[in-house]
């Protein structure tokens, strides 16, 4: 009796350490977006997400309908694909997931951002979303991997070719400004290959291009021209209450863009913020 009454803190103080590692879910009743914490191994709410309504996001229609047909369909449980957004940097990608989030979080979808820190936790988290009566989008923002990082080889085995992938309540959904999520180099081209008149790219060139292969969805972001850049700053200032359809505001939103070295949605948001906040 008396070495059970001291093994006893023991085995209490290893039961606490399991049950710290196990992770737990949150009230998905009460909560809409969280966080995927590697260090902590779980689920962090995030409790006032970042809101985007779909109408603010100009000049991107089509990426609009394309990834808010994909997410109707998966929000009404239909098949739907695992979606990657790429292309040029500020030009709405993270903002357009976020979009579609806020357009279907009362029908029941909900968000989880994942870092690159916590891919190769993938599977615990799929394990814990399988049996929720809730449709989920892991968000994996600004992707990019260098050589032989290990979440490249998690995600890949996620997407495609695990028994441990997602069930089908959950989707990825990735942004990247690369294509293919990794550098390419020059001296990776001169493993490619003609045979009879067919191109075959080499290996190195094969291994990078696998990653993305297994995204159903491509969805391309592209440079904004000098018109539309105005035209989305002058929305965004009619937004914040501020005259937008003068000579002045199109100098000094011209001369912003040049002071950030593009032009994009991000760029004229936050020109527009300024130019409000200074009227």
């Amino acid at each position: 009796m008396t070495d059970f009454a001291a093994l006893l803190p023991r085995l209490e103080a290893l039961l606490d350490r399991f049950a710290a590692a196990t992770p737990t879910a949150p009230d998905w009743k009460t909560v809409r977006a969280a966080r995927w914490s590697a260090r902590d191994n779980a689920l962090k709410p995030i409790r006032h997400p970042q809101r985007v309504a779909l109408k603010d996001l100009l000049a991107i229609d089509e990426q609009k309908r394309r990834v808010d047909a994909n997410t109707r369909q998966f929000v009404e449980g239909r098949p739907a694909n695992n979606v990657l957004l790429t292309g040029a940097r500020g030009s709405g990608k993270s903002s357009l997931v976020k979009a579609v989030h806020a357009k279907y979080a009362a029908r029941g979808l909900r968000l989880i951002e994942v870092d690159k820190a916590g891919l190769p936790a993938l599977p615990d988290l799929f394990d814990l979303l399988a049996d929720a009566d809730y449709r989920f989008i892991v968000f994996i923002d600004d992707l990019t991997f260098g050589e032989h990082e290990p979440g490249y080889a998690s995600l890949k085995a996620a997407l495609d070719g695990s028994l441990a992938g997602p069930s089908d309540n959950v989707l990825i959904y990735a942004t990247s400004n690369r294509r293919h999520l990794m550098p390419e180099y020059m001296a990776e081209n001169l493993e490619t290959k003609h045979l009879g008149g067919e191109v075959h790219p080499g290996e190195a060139i094969e291994e990078k291009i696998s990653l993305s292969d297994r995204f159903g969805l491509w969805v391309s972001f592209h440079v904004m021209d000098q018109e539309t850049y105005l035209a989305v700053a002058r929305h965004w200032a009619a937004a914040l209450g501020a005259p937008a359809d003068d000579a002045a505001f199109e100098r000094a939103a011209l001369q912003w863009s040049l002071g950030r070295g593009a032009r994009n949605g991000r760029v004229a948001w936050q020109f527009a913020r300024d130019w409000a906040g200074s009227r």
